[in-house]
Formats: C-alpha cells, structure tokens, sequence
C-alpha cells in the first residue's frame, strides 16, 4: 500500500542510472520518459508545468470577469475582461490586418532628415523600442537613492550579436532563417517578392554594422562595463548626431544634467551609422521593427510568422499555444497587478506566507552561519558580508502598495490599441521615477509569475506567490521538499546578492568595494574553477556551455544548495529525523533538489539557451553542485571512479 505523499513520487526515478554517476537522470529519468513536451511548448517540466497550472488559474479569473453582464469602466473585472475579449476577437484583428500601425507607420514615413529620425525613434521608444539604442530609468549604481536615465545598445532582431557575426553551424542555421523571415514578414505587408527582399537585405545589412559594434553577452554582465555615468553635455559631444534635448523631451525625462551611457563604444558606433546609413534604408529599418514588434497582436498572419522564426526555428516548437493562452500571456504583461491582486485573493494563503518566512528565517541563519566559518576569507571582509546579509530585504507573496492603472482604456474592440495605451501609460510611468525618491517597495514580477529575481539595487530577495506552490512548496510535503526544492531557490537568490556582481554592491545597493584586495583574489579563484566546469559541459550537437556566461548563475546555484541543506540540518535539529520510503533525511534533501529542474527540451532550444542564457540546461544545474558538494558524496556514497566524483581540490566551494 502506497505511503502518504511527502512530495516526490520514487516511481520517476531512473533506477537504471546510478545517482553517482548522473543524478539529475537517476532522479528524473522514469518521468522525462513518461512525458514527451507537447506540440506547444519548446520545454516541459517541473517549472512549465507550474506555469501551465497558474494559466489556468488566471484563465478561470478572466472567464468569470467574462459572465459578468456589465463591469463599471476602470474596474480590474472590466479591464481584464475587454482586453481579453479583444484579443479573441480574431476575426476584428484579420479584418484591419496592419491598419492599427497607420499613426506609427506615418512617424516614420515624415523622416526627411537626421533630425526627424532622432524625433521618430523617440516616439518608437515609448510604445518599445525598435531602433539603435533604447532607454531605462533605474537607480544609480553608485548613489541607490537616486533614478537615473540609462541608456543602451538595441537594434537586433536575433537573441545575440553572435548569430551575425559568427559563422558556425548553429549561427548559420538560425541567420539563414531569419533572412527568410524577415523577407516573408515584408510580403506579408504587401511588398512584392523583389521589395520584400531588397528591404530584408537593407535590414540585415544595418543590424549586422549594429552586432558588430555590440557590447558581447559576457561582459554586458560586468557592472563595471556597463556604467559610465557622464553629463549630457559629454553626451552631446560624443555623439552629436543625436539631438539629445529633444531626444529626451518626447521620451519624458525632460532635461536630465547625468545619464548613466552603458555602452559608450557602440553609441559612438550608432553615431556614426546614423550618419552613414541612408534615411531612407533606417525607415525601411524602423518599420521592420515596428512591425515585428506588433505582429503578436495583429492578424493571424503575421502572428504566425513570428511564431514560425522565434517558436519554431529558435526553439524548435512545433505549434503556436492555442489563441486563450497566447492572448492571456499579452493580457498578464499589460495588466499584471490588477490580474495579480485577484490571484493571489484566491491562490495564497497568510497559512502559506507564514510557513515560507519560516523557511526563509532559517535560510539566512545558515547563510550567516556559513560565512563565518569561510576558510577563504578574512574577518573584516566577513562582517561586512554579514552586515549585508542582514539588510537583505525580503518580498513573499506579493506586493504591499499595488500599481495604479487608472485613466487607463482598455476596449472590446481594440487589441492593439489596448496594448498600445498600456505600453504608453507604464512607459510614463517609468519616466515619472526621474522626479522621485527610488521606490523600495515595488516589484519586478507580478505576484503570479513562477519565478524569483534578486535585485542588487534594492537588495532584494523576491518571491511571488505563484512560485510558492507544489512541487516546489507545500505545507503539507516533507520539509525535504521545501527546502531542497524552494529553499535552494531562495538560497540562490541571496546567493546572487554575493555572486561574481551582486558581491560588488553593498547592503544599501550601491557599487561599492568592500572586500579586501587578498579575500576578492582568493574569491575569483574559486570562481574561475566554476568557470571551467561548466565549459566542459555540452548539449546538443556539441555545443558547449559557456562558463563565463553562466558564471553568476552557477554560484548562485551551488551556494543555494549549500545554504538550503545547512537550514534543513538545523530544522531537522527542532523536528527530529526519519527515513521516508527508504530515503534518509539528506537523500529526499538531494531528490527534492533535482526536481526542480526536471524538463525535457527540444534541441533548438537547448542550443538557443547555451548560446544566449546565463542560466546552464537543467541537467548541468543538478549534477554541477551536486558533484561539488561533500554533503551529496556522504548521502549517496559517491566514490573514486564514479562519473560524478571529483578530486576534493577540483571542487568549487565559495558561499
């Protein structure tokens, strides 16, 4: 007779593979081979699951807005159900096919001149971007109470300026069908054959001048490259091409004295090709972008054109998602705290925020605990890394202050338009933080996105209601699950605030050195050992990880298994041990650790992910610290000669 669940189903293991040899296998292997990934996803797994059921959860929400016979304008129930509605209403969208980018498409077509082309990309940036360069206002990396105007390098309609510039067989692969996708895009607007692909030509031409002059993905990671803060006057000078004070003016930051220039290279570059390149070549430009931009929420057309290049030739899915969670997804990123707040009214308990505290509680007391006892770093070092962790704040749940969207119009009829005036009014939004004090209650995520995020500027941990759900977190499961699962998830965020970056922020945000010269040398030290770990590991068609790229990930993810196992020790310290189903205590620790990351996924998209991702394929985050940590080696009897096993001195071990 079957036990009570404590969380993880033993009939998903692999017991043909050995747990020395391939844990992530041995754990998940019964299961990835019992569930092929549907037609519709590039993945499927522990974490699309969980998304999959949190679909339905907001679906059954927007249906129920749907029954009611009338909603006053500006209500949650009245937003969310025309906009949803609009989306649907497929026929409406066929039927004006590009129509609604008419007032878009007149802004580019009036370029005569540098100057009009400055005016129509600062109006394209507003609605998203689409040209060289785009803009943000974030806190300032060196002063965290202050916004600051950030500007950086755009322009690619490709994940990467690798894929232009490269010329193995992966980069050939998606370049070629890109260039068919973007002369079919132009067909489909109505260019004859020979238009279409003299414009595709125009457009790789000047996007591939834009990937050579491109920042690379592994240093656009570096804070310290990225950061170059410089008055709008030295702005002006190196690059003069732009008129900045109205550039500024129609994008809403008004006169700013400083912006933060991410990547002062490329915009000397893109003054350059503003120059150089024809007006009449960066208006066929600018509707491509324009136009691709828009496409998701046009006719079916198009949209399907879209799917065909970043579904199916970057992530090999065979089908589109049926058109309720295709509009749903556009629906939760226009609305996400008003569809939010009725979420978690139904899908998160005080019960559950209570326990997860708890969880996160004995979290950071591991985590101080390990810091103390580092054998690679020194005491004043030390203290103010405990100073730090000690002012991490943490965010469960959802927020305490909820966005406002009022004087926002959201009509039956008007799927674009919807989308349209929310990109505006949360574009405005974000502006308004130039004449603010830095918010240090808002959120990045809405509460139902299953995800977490650690934010150096705030000194953040945060962790939405929807991630707080099983397989990851129950209060009925073992606290095997919850802190192997969830828990390492949480020690991996504050891991973050101590990775190769977030470690060169202090404990109020700001980049600030507060290591000693000897304890940062040893730190990279052991850093460098992580790097070239995962550069030996490869997916599909051989390529390989790219260590440096995953670097922050990696130690986050290796430092919150460690922290996670400490707090599950002292836990079970208060509650007792027991063996469950045969396992020890450590072992449903480990098992519950590789469910997390549990997916099969499609070739296409795991080379994708290896050429673009800071996060490593699942396998390599589950046997990656697994083959580092003592703690496996002790549960699991991990021995010389097993695949898994490492000389103590080849392994990573920093938090």
């Amino acid at each position: 007779m079957k036990k009570k669940n404590w969380g993880f189903d033993a009939r998903d293991r692999d017991t043909g593979v050995r747990p020395q040899d391939d844990f992530y296998r041995h754990v998940n292997g019964g299961w990835l081979a019992k569930n092929p990934i549907p037609p519709h996803e590039s993945r499927w797994g522990s974490f699309l699951i969980l998304r999959y059921e949190t679909e339905k959860q907001l679906k059954k929400i927007v249906e129920d807005a749907l029954k009611l016979k009338s909603a006053k304008a500006g209500t949650p129930a009245q937003m969310v159900r025309d906009f949803y509605r609009s989306g649907l209403d497929l026929a409406s969208r066929n039927k004006a096919g590009i129509t609604p980018l008419q007032p878009w498409l007149q802004k580019i077509e009036k370029i005569k001149d540098a100057r009009s082309l400055v005016t129509a990309l600062a109006h394209l940036e507003k609605i998203g971007g689409g040209g060289p360069f785009g803009l943000a206002v974030d806190q300032d990396m060196k002063n965290s109470e202050k916004y600051i105007l950030y500007l950086h390098q755009s322009g690619l309609g490709m994940p990467d300026r690798d894929y232009y510039l490269n010329d193995d067989a992966e980069s050939r692969r998606v370049r070629d069908a890109y260039e068919k996708h973007v002369e079919t895009m132009f067909a489909l607007t109505g260019e004859s054959k020979a238009d279409a692909k003299k414009k595709r030509e125009i457009v790789l031409r000047i996007e591939t001048e834009i990937a050579k002059a491109s920042m690379p993905k592994e240093e656009l990671r570096d804070v310290d490259k990225t950061y170059h803060k410089l008055s709008t006057a030295k702005l002006a000078k190196l690059a003069p091409n732009v008129d900045w004070p109205s550039y500024f003016k129609i994008v809403g930051a008004g006169t700013p004295r400083n912006v933060v220039l991410m990547q002062p290279k490329f915009m000397k570059a893109m003054n350059a090709l503003l120059a150089n390149v024809s007006i009449e070549d960066w208006k066929i430009f600018l509707l491509w972008h324009l136009v691709s931009g828009a496409s998701p929420y046009l006719g079916t057309k198009l949209e399907k054109q879209s799917f065909a290049f970043y579904g199916t030739a970057l992530s090999g899915v065979k089908t589109m998602k049926p058109v309720w969670r295709r509009v749903l997804g556009v629906v939760n990123g226009s609305l996400g705290e008003v569809l939010g707040k009725l979420y978690v009214e139904q899908h998160f308990t005080q019960k559950a925020k209570k326990h997860i505290n708890q969880v996160v509680d004995d979290l950071f007391e591991a985590y101080e605990t390990r810091i103390k006892n580092l054998d690679w770093m020194g005491s004043t070092t030390k203290r103010k890394a405990i100073q730090k962790l000690r002012q991490v704040n943490r965010k469960l749940g959802y927020p305490d202050i909820w966005k406002s969207y009022r004087g926002l119009s959201i009509r039956p009829d008007d799927y674009f338009g919807n989308v349209l005036r929310a990109s505006l009014q949360e574009h405005a939004r974000v502006m308004r933080r130039l004449r603010k004090p830095v918010d240090r209650k808002e959120w990045f995520m809405y509460p139902q996105t299953v995800n977490a995020y650690c934010s150096f500027g705030l000194n953040d941990v945060v962790f939405p209601a929807a991630i707080l759900q099983p397989p990851f977190f129950s209060i009925e499961a073992d606290d095997a699950v919850n802190y192997g699962s969830i828990g390492s998830v949480i020690g991996h965020e504050i891991t973050h605030g101590f990775d190769d970056q977030g470690s060169k922020f202090d404990g109020k945000g700001n980049r600030k050195t507060w290591w000693t010269p000897e304890d940062r040398r040893r730190f990279e030290e052991r850093t460098k050992r992580l790097v070239r770990e995962f550069n030996e590991y490869a997916v599909a068609d051989g390529l390989r990880v790219n260590g440096e790229l995953t670097l922050g990930e990696n130690i986050a993810d290796l430092g919150g298994a460690s922290i996670a196992f400490d707090a599950y020790q002292n836990r079970l310290k208060k509650t007792g041990r027991k063996d469950i189903d045969g396992f020890t205590p450590e072992q449903r620790f480990f098992l519950s650790f590789a469910l997390f990351e549990r997916e099969n996924r499609r070739p296409e998209s795991e080379k994708t992910q290896v050429m673009t991702d800071p996060h490593s394929p699942g396998q390599f985050r589950i046997n990656g610290p697994a083959s580092n940590l003592p703690e496996f080696y002790a549960a699991f009897g991990v021995k010389k000669g097993d695949k898994l096993y490492r000389e103590p001195r080849d392994r990573a071990k920093i938090w």
